[in-house]
Parts: structure tokens; C-alpha cells; sequence
């Protein structure tokens, strides 16, 4: 009875495999290339102008989306739709997205390194940038209950009042990470952003631009809400501008601008008092990072009432 029941198992074994009823394995299967895309609303869009840059690998040529100027403010609307929710959200909540990030983050390292290693880097390198990058998101999920302690003052006045300062998130932002670093750069920026209870929309160009789009997978995976982060590829130049003139963006966070860049922003995003911040000058880990997204609200309350 033993023997009926396991020659009946490997028979459906067979036929599952596709080697009965004259069916054959192939066999080489079809290679399902990856197609890479934007992150944006928590979605994965083609760019709506049908454009494409043309990246060289190391195995293979692969196409990543030149994003257009639409592509930039479909972003920028969800932000601004997601920043209320966000940032009201617990300081303990927002902690433990950051720290779900860093963990989903983790569970693929290994494909992260062989992302890095399409695009040039060496397997040693590629497994320190993970690993900062982990510990990176770790360091600010453990800020965002504590940074409103330290940047928050009680300020002596003359009347009887109680005057309070204390951080409030400056809103939407647009981040130009450095061109020739990976993934650190990446999330050295948008971890102290979002920890701030900021959105924030991240321009991809030149550098390692596919292992931002593998970000974007992390991200979904890990209990962000749509809009708070959105990833957009393309060339620095063509989107500079049309982030400057835009209305709805609160601050632009840059680290390597050239001095005609900074320049030509200064002089665009005035018409809307848009924030310039240069993240160049402060080190990775540090809480000043989210500071430095951050505007300061001052309260009076009458002493007595």
C-alpha cells in the first residue's frame, strides 16, 4: 500500500514538471529582464514623456526614465497631499518606519551588493555602502523622539509669559543627492528628512541610479505611506529649473551643486522664499540634518490663565 501511494506521488511529481501527456521542460527559459521605473505616490509610473537614458552595466545595456517636468510636479502633488498625515504622525510611529526600512533594507543585502556590482563597484565596496546605509537608517529612527528635546527651548521674557521655541517640519522638499556617491548619499539626505516629518521628492542623475530604483522596492515594502518619498531618474540639468520656479516646494537639499548651480537657484526659487540647504556641510550622523529642515515656532502664553 506504501508502494501504490509513493509511485502515485512521483507520477503527479512527473506531470507537474510538465514530462507527461507528451509535454516537454524547456531547456533554456525566457530571461525576465527587470524594467526600471519611477516611485512615485507609492507607485512605480513610466515617465509620462516616453524618454529613456541608456545605462551600461557590466552583463548588459539597461533603460532607466529621463523624468520630465510633469513627472516632477505629479511628485510634488503627492507630497503635499501626504505631508499632513505625516507629519502628524507619532514620533514613535515615524521611528518605526525608519527602523522597517533599515530591516527590509537588511533582508536584501545581498541583491543591493549585486546591484552595486552591475554598476562597477567592487563587492567589498558595495557591502561597506550597505552596511553604513542600514546602520544609517537605524541612527535616525532613534532621533525622531528625541530631537524636538533637544532643539525645543523655555525663553526667558520680560512680561508674564511662558515663551516656547520648538521645531516644526518646513514642509515639501526636493533633494539633489550627490552625483558620484550610491546609496550613503541617498539616504544620508532623505532619512533626517522624513525623520522631520517632511516629504520629500529625490532626483536621481549619474552615479549608481539603479540601486536607488531597487530602493524604491525597500520602500514599498516597508510601511511608508504613498508620497512621502518619491524617486525620480533623470538628468540634474533639465529638472533644476522647474524645481526652483515650482510654488508648492518648501526647501531644495543639494551636496554637490557647482557654484553656478547654487547660483542659478538662489535667483529661481526666490519668487516663493524656497530654502536653499546644503547638506555638504554637515556630517552624515548628525541630528543638526534634521534641524536644518526644520522651522522654528514661537509661543507666547500668559502667565496666570
Amino acid at each position: 500500500m506504501v508502494k501504490t501511494a509513493v509511485k502515485k506521488i512521483n507520477k503527479m511529481a512527473v506531470s507537474m514538471n510538465g514530462q507527461s501527456n507528451g509535454m516537454e521542460v524547456p531547456k533554456k527559459r525566457l530571461n525576465v529582464k527587470k524594467t526600471y521605473k519611477l516611485y512615485i505616490d507609492g507607485k512605480f509610473p513610466r515617465t509620462e514623456s516616453g524618454r529613456f537614458i541608456s545605462f551600461k552595466t557590466i552583463d548588459a545595456t539597461v533603460n532607466i526614465c529621463r523624468s520630465s517636468r510633469k513627472d516632477l510636479r505629479d511628485a510634488i502633488v503627492s507630497n503635499r497631499k501626504a505631508l499632513e498625515g505625516w507629519s502628524k504622525r507619532s514620533a514613535y510611529n515615524k521611528g518605526q518606519i525608519l527602523y522597517r526600512i533599515a530591516e527590509t533594507l537588511e533582508s536584501r543585502k545581498a541583491q543591493f551588493i549585486d546591484t552595486f556590482r552591475q554598476q562597477g563597484m567592487t563587492p567589498t565596496a558595495a557591502k561597506s555602502e550597505v552596511d553604513k546605509s542600514i546602520d544609517l537608517l537605524v541612527y535616525y529612527a532613534g532621533w525622531t523622539d528625541k530631537y524636538i528635546q533637544l532643539f525645543s527651548s523655555v525663553n526667558p521674557v520680560e512680561s508674564s509669559h511662558f515663551n516656547f521655541s520648538y521645531p516644526e517640519p518646513t514642509g515639501v522638499t526636493v533633494i539633489y543627492p550627490s552625483e558620484e556617491s550610491a546609496l550613503l548619499s541617498f539616504i544620508s539626505a532623505v532619512a533626517p528628512v522624513i525623520a522631520g516629518g517632511n516629504t520629500c521628492t529625490v532626483i536621481i542623475s549619474g552615479g549608481y541610479p539603479l540601486t536607488a530604483i531597487d530602493f524604491a522596492e525597500v520602500l514599498n515594502a516597508s510601511d511608508v505611506p504613498g508620497g512621502v518619498i518619491n524617486i525620480l531618474t533623470g538628468q540634474r540639468k533639465e529638472l533644476l529649473a522647474p524645481a526652483a520656479m515650482h510654488m508648492d516646494i518648501n526647501a531644495i537639499i543639494f551636496e554637490d551643486l557647482s557654484a553656478e548651480q547654487r547660483k542659478s537657484l538662489q535667483i529661481q526659487s526666490a519668487a516663493n522664499l524656497k530654502r536653499l540647504i546644503n547638506f555638504s556641510k554637515e556630517p552624515v550622523q548628525s541630528p543638526y540634518r534634521i534641524l536644518n529642515c526644520q522651522e522654528i515656532k514661537t509661543t507666547w502664553h500668559p502667565i496666570g490663565i
